[in-house]
């Protein structure tokens, strides 16, 4: 495959666009070991090959999209206004007992076919993160323009243009018909926009996007933080002692350093630490909330993601994450406790799990390795690796993805 073999005269054509960021310059992603990756593609290694493919194949499918917006839902939120977010809670389900099928009932775990359509904004706004991200990466490990090319066009269709842009609000994320128009809870929903901040850094670092859309996508993600910050939705997930409040602290955070207010990501930080962190892991690195569910193993491995990407944040402002401790309990117990299990069966797991999926535990041991370098850690990766050599995580070191 011509992925495979990117020669060094290729890399090095692209090196006027995609010059060398400063190692802090990058947001949740390790800009220098980004470097190091697609230093061994120039050398033709294979390391990461299959990684690469990936990648590019879901790239080059992204070239053909047409732009996302929320404009496009068929159906409208509370508010009446096609700007503004909306998605049905994904586990609430037709009311089996009621004529007219309301109110919906939960069923964990078990996800509605009907919360995942283009009826409303949920699908939609994964597919964008997911084509930014492809596109950005393929735009730095390439050197290809018209991968950059293709992201800010989209970046622009979502959060500039007036005719189709996202109200920097989520009023009406998860909403449950018949109960409510929309829920705190819903706020995980733009944990994806992490990734797409991420994406804008990248090319901006390459002089790919202007500076004025750049300040644009600034302002939106500082208006979108403010409402976290302020909103009686946003305020009922900062306080949620789940996944749910680890997320909402990685989003507030993640976007305060991407608009630039590194006090206010600062701040986040200590209030995740004895607000959510310390409070969600036992003394034995168990993370109890999440081992409660109904898919245990991937909530335990979806909180990490958000764990190691705090993480990631503590190096920017200076506060060690990754080594705090209080009480016995640790960060590092909690990304041990699933290392324990990579390479295991599914009945060795021995918590409910509706669907056992090894491969989600990628990101978070990636994490842990690059930031321990414990040899149990390393083991963990290397296990993983051989299972699943295309996860895209190889490509994003500091910034675990568990979907």
């Amino acid at each position: 495959m011509k992925y495979l073999t990117l020669t060094l005269a290729s890399l090095l054509c692209a090196a006027p666009l995609y010059a060398s960021p400063a190692p802090d310059t990058c947001l949740t992603y390790d800009c220098q070991q980004m470097q190091e990756i697609k230093q061994k593609f120039s050398l033709n290694d294979a390391t990461y090959a299959p990684a690469l493919q990936a990648l590019m194949k879901k790239a080059d499918a992204a070239l053909q999209h047409s732009p996302y917006s929320v404009t496009h839902k068929k159906l409208l939120p509370a508010s009446g206004s096609r700007h503004d977010y909306y998605s049905f809670g994904p586990y609430w389900w037709p009311n089996p007992n009621t004529p007219d099928r309301l109110p919906y009932v939960r069923d964990d775990g078990h996800i509605n076919p009907s919360s995942k359509t283009d009826d409303t904004d949920s699908a939609r706004m994964v597919r964008f993160s997911d084509d930014i991200r492809a596109l950005a990466l393929a735009a730095f490990y390439s050197g290809d323009p018209k991968y950059a090319k293709k992201a800010n066009a989209q970046l622009q269709t979502w959060f500039l243009r007036k005719a189709t842009r996202m109200n920097p609000n989520l009023y009406y994320a998860q909403a449950i018909p018949g109960i409510v128009n929309g829920r705190g809870i819903g706020i995980i929903d733009t944990r994806v926009l992490i990734d797409v901040a991420d994406s804008i850094v990248l090319l901006h670092n390459a002089k790919a996007l202007s500076d004025r859309d750049f300040k644009g996508y600034q302002r939106w993600y500082a208006d979108y933080t403010h409402w976290l910050k302020t909103s009686q939705n946003g305020q009922e997930e900062a306080n949620w002692y789940n996944n749910h409040g680890a997320w909402y602290d990685a989003q507030v955070t993640a976007f305060s350093l991407f608009a630039g207010d590194k006090k206010q990501a600062a701040r986040q930080i200590e209030i995740f630490k004895y607000r959510h962190l310390i409070s969600q892991i036992n003394s034995k690195g168990e993370l109890t909330a999440e081992l409660e569910r109904t898919r245990s193993f991937h909530y335990s491995s979806f909180a990490l993601a958000a764990y190691g990407r705090m993480g990631r944040y503590g190096e920017h402002t200076g506060n060690d994450l990754w080594n705090f401790q209080l009480d016995g309990r640790t960060t590092r117990s909690a990304f041990a406790f699933i290392s324990e299990q990579t390479g295991k069966p599914a009945d060795s797991w021995k918590y409910k799990e509706l669907k056992y999926t090894p491969e989600e535990a990628t990101g978070p041991m990636l994490a842990a390795a690059r930031a321990y370098k414990d040899a149990a850690f390393l083991q963990s990766v290397a296990v993983l690796k051989n299972e699943n050599a295309a996860n895209i995580n190889f490509l994003t070191p500091g910034s675990p993805l568990v979907k």
